[in-house]
């Protein structure tokens, strides 16, 4: 054997180590492909099975449509996804402060709960409820003109005067025993003027007797 053999079967040996990876990688995809071909055979099946059943709804000229209109509003499909992410990042910055918020405001409504407030509200709605289905709308606006004249009574009567008036006035019906009252004619009347208590009542009842008569000439009535 001569030196030209031999410089040609080395170079056969070189080029069958390099073809050699590309034959096992031809056979390695060979049998990915037998592998693979009754998946592919099955996946096949299973997606004209799933197309038979929505052949009756959806045509492909519904689909060529859809994918003009998805072309078509692209910008639209655009904005909305900005606005999207926009709406996402509020949420991740509002969700701190929600996480701290919402304890909070979840304690405040159980002692709302714990202190009678939240039935004391239900129970006023269920109040307006009942008058709202037992009056009628001109008579609800009669009631809260008439509110609004005693408001402006419980004003007046919040001045220190008029309070204290009403404080005295309501004991009286604690100290008069009417099992003691007797008739009186006209000359009991003068000899219970010498008492003082008697006389001090009748000079309160002139006053009032006054200021009834001012009631009158300023043109109020009773």
């Amino acid at each position: 054997m001569n030196s030209n053999d031999e410089k040609i079967i080395q170079k056969l040996e070189s080029l069958e180590a390099q073809i050699d990876p590309l034959v096992q990688s031809a056979k390695s995809l060979n049998e990915l492909k037998e592998d693979l071909k009754p998946l592919l055979n099955q996946a096949f099946k299973m997606l004209i099975s799933e197309l038979e059943d929505v052949e009756s709804s959806v045509q492909l000229e519904d689909i060529l449509f859809l994918v003009k209109r998805l072309l078509r509003s692209t910008r639209n499909l655009n904005y909305s996804l900005n606005q999207l992410e926009n709406i996402i990042d509020f949420i991740t910055t509002l969700e701190p402060l929600l996480k701290s918020t919402v304890p909070q405001v979840i304690n405040y409504l159980d002692d709302l709960e714990q202190r009678g407030v939240i039935r004391i509200i239900l129970s006023f709605l269920d109040i307006q409820a009942k008058i709202a289905a037992t009056y009628t709308p001109e008579d609800i606006d009669q009631i809260g003109d008439g509110i609004v004249t005693l408001v402006g009574l419980t004003q007046k009567l919040s001045n220190p005067k008029a309070a204290a008036f009403l404080n005295k006035f309501a004991e009286l019906p604690a100290s008069i025993d009417l099992e003691k009252s007797k008739p009186v004619g006209p000359y009991g009347v003068i000899r219970a003027s010498f008492n003082k208590d008697v006389r001090n009542g009748l000079g309160i009842i002139m006053e009032l007797t006054k200021a009834m008569g001012k009631m009158k000439n300023n043109g109020d009535s009773i």
